[in-house]
């Protein structure tokens, strides 16, 4: 790309991005950070069922529009969707064997973090790339991933908090001298990226917004949500809200752009007025998989489910949770792969930025009043 401004730093708008890109994080630390009941120890019912089934669970399914119901994608990597989810379920299914529930939900944990933490960095580099920013982008990286790795290294260093990402362990236990060489480290890097910030200021340069938005919200998330506060619906909560909305937003938009015109249910699906039934399906999809977990294995929110549960032998739970678990193993996977800027997503940048011609030809996107 040239090293020109973009006409705008915003993936859509300054409004479509603080809604749906930044401002559920600012939401979520900030509620978290106010409201006493967002800071019980424990998480409650209802918790679970809008944090984990509503938004992280939800969020996941809704990758299938950006994959497996995308028949352009679905025809040009056949063999990469079919092949994965038997990789995974192979993978898991090893893992369990081989050092049983705690080795796999730790590799699994591990695996994602890393996910959250590479989307939180893709933010910070689209909109650099949409400010036309060239230089200085080990600034920009530093601080994102620092706001990010600190948390984690004082999670991993402390042996009281009350939270887990998945299951209690699945971290392995570090040296309580991590923490403050974290902290060094993170006061550093963020501290170069404010006087950054200061001396373009200082020098009547335009500051990136959502860029700047990016780095201080996932900031306030994971230092309120994990150090802060030792609370499992704060931690639920900052962390599924800002991670798993501007997903959806981000896979939304999308399908927007690029089944606009083309007259196919797809089209529908993706129109303002049924923004519903997007975010339907992959509710329907979520509580499914919920209940099925439940049902099968966790025995944790019976009263959601008919209060069924199944005993299921021990022998068939190695094959069982790598096989549901597979949803989820398959979106962290397929992630890597879906939102490369790197030419091997034809027509990614067109769909999200509207930057370039349309592929295949055909009239440019147009806004429309409301869209």
């Amino acid at each position: 790309m040239s090293g020109a401004r973009a006409t705008s730093p915003w993936i859509r708008s300054p409004a479509w991005d603080l809604a749906f890109i930044l401002g559920p994080a600012f939401l979520a630390a900030g509620g978290v950070a106010v409201v006493p009941a967002l800071q019980a120890p424990t998480l409650p019912a209802w918790g679970w069922l809008v944090c984990v089934v509503g938004v992280d669970v939800a969020h996941v399914w809704s990758s299938l529009w950006r994959t497996y119901l995308d028949p352009d994608e679905w025809a040009r990597r056949r063999t990469h969707y079919v092949l994965t989810p038997v990789l995974c379920f192979s993978a898991g299914f090893v893992l369990w064997q081989v050092g049983g529930a705690a080795l796999f939900w730790r590799v699994l944990a591990y695996l994602a973090v890393l996910h959250f933490v590479r989307q939180q960095f893709g933010f910070v580099m689209v909109y650099r790339h949409r400010a036309g920013e060239r230089g200085h982008a080990w600034i920009d990286k530093g601080a994102i991933y620092a706001t990010m790795l600190y948390p984690l290294a004082y999670w991993h260093a402390a042996d009281d908090r009350v939270f887990a990402w998945f299951t209690r362990g699945d971290f392995v236990a570090a040296p309580s001298a991590l923490a403050p060489v974290a902290l060094a480290l993170y006061t550093a890097a963020l501290g170069l990226f404010a006087g950054r910030q200061a001396w373009l200021l200082a020098r009547g340069r335009p500051l990136n917004w959502p860029k700047l938005g990016v780095v201080v919200s996932t900031a306030l998330v994971w230092y309120v949500g994990i150090v802060a506060l030792n609370s499992d619906i704060a931690f639920t909560l900052t962390n599924t809200v800002a991670h798993g909305v501007p997903y959806m937003a981000l896979v939304w938009l999308y399908g927007r752009r690029k089944w606009e015109g083309t007259g196919s249910w797809r089209e529908r699906v993706h129109r303002p007025a049924l923004a519903f039934a997007f975010v339907g399906v992959g509710l329907a999809l979520a509580w499914t998989e919920e209940a099925l977990w439940d049902v099968l294995h966790w025995h944790a929110h019976a009263e959601f489910f008919g209060g069924l549960a199944v005993a299921v032998p021990e022998a068939l739970t190695a094959a069982l949770v790598p096989l549901l678990i597979l949803p989820q193993a398959t979106h962290y996977v397929l992630d890597a792969w879906i939102w490369k800027f790197d030419g091997s997503n034809p027509g990614l940048r067109y769909y999200l930025f509207l930057d370039g011609d349309r592929p295949g030809g055909g009239e440019p996107w147009r806004r429309r009043a409301g869209v």
